[in-house]
């Protein structure tokens, strides 16, 4: 596509358009983290976002402005347990949002079916799944090419791959991958660098995202809104931090803490710097304003 530069120039540039605030539409990105933080739940819960075309169906306050037709491909995991995640998640929304992500939604289990996108084959098997979708997430990258994930130069054919996809759907692609094992080790698994393999991966997609667990450190120093102790050792499993480590079309925005709800549904949850002290008995100090 040539672009007329002259009509650039002298002419009011359309809107871009948002996935999720930084995630442009028509672009490749990743979302990031070790195994068992809950990068799955997070994908699933920000795909019912986007599908759902009505109120409540938002847990995770994405706040798309646009929502439309997801495809989810699901490769790791069984079909009972994605029909456990989403009969957790429907707990927590009502039955008009589970019906427009019902309707909006495709979710496949693909675990087995060896889809390589780099073949004709695998690529026409992909976007056979996801015919007018807006949005299709790949759950996760590894089960669906056969490249050396090391090797700079094959990420690079592998993104410039999915973005073929996303020329040829119209949607946006968002795939989910692992950390290198010393960036969990470093407690640095929110840093874009952090991806395990080349670092095309990254470099190639135009957003990243990120979910990670509490720290130690963090569980001694924060607490949850209106409360007095921090988290401590013993809840800090329960929360998982989000935020955007690579975001080429916005500023970056603020990170959001969640916490596991049962079944492992991510809600939003304040946390807030821990109070070292309580205020004294008979002042009307503002606790939250004693540090």
């Amino acid at each position: 596509m040539a672009i007329d530069i002259l009509k650039a120039f002298r002419e009011t540039p359309p809107a871009l358009d948002f996935i999720w605030p930084g995630f442009l539409a028509g672009t490749v990105g990743a979302l990031i983290a070790p195994g068992a933080t809950g990068k799955s739940f997070w994908a699933l819960q920000a795909a019912m976002a986007v599908a759902c075309g009505v109120s409540g169906g938002d847990l995770i306050e994405l706040q798309p402005k646009q929502t439309g037709p997801v495809t989810y491909l699901a490769g790791e995991d069984p079909a009972v347990a994605l029909i456990n995640r989403i009969h957790s998640i429907g707990q927590h929304i009502g039955p008009d949002a589970q019906a427009a992500i019902a309707e909006n939604m495709r979710l496949e289990v693909v675990s087995g079916a060896e889809i390589d996108v780099m073949s004709t084959e695998g690529l026409s098997r992909i976007l056979t799944s996801a015919t007018d979708a807006r949005l299709i997430v790949l759950d996760t990258l590894s089960r669906i090419h056969c490249l050396d994930e090391n090797s700079n130069s094959d990420m690079a054919r592998l993104v410039g791959r999915l973005e073929r996809v996303a020329a040829e759907s119209g949607a946006s692609v968002l795939y989910l991958h692992h950390v290198n094992k010393g960036s969990v080790r470093d407690g640095q698994s929110d840093q874009q660098q952090a991806a395990r393999g080349a670092s095309a991966l990254i470099d190639n997609a135009r957003w990243c995202g990120y979910v990670a667990s509490m720290t130690e450190e963090e569980a001694k120093h924060l607490r949850v809104a209106h409360g007095f102790d921090p988290v401590g050792a013993g809840r800090r499993a329960e929360f998982v931090r989000f935020g955007g480590s690579k975001e080429n079309y916005t500023a970056d925005k603020p990170e959001r803490w969640y916490c596991r709800a049962r079944g492992g549904v991510l809600l939003p949850v304040e946390l807030t710097e821990a109070r070292k002290q309580p205020p004294a008995r008979g002042t009307n100090v503002n606790p939250d304003d004693v540090w």
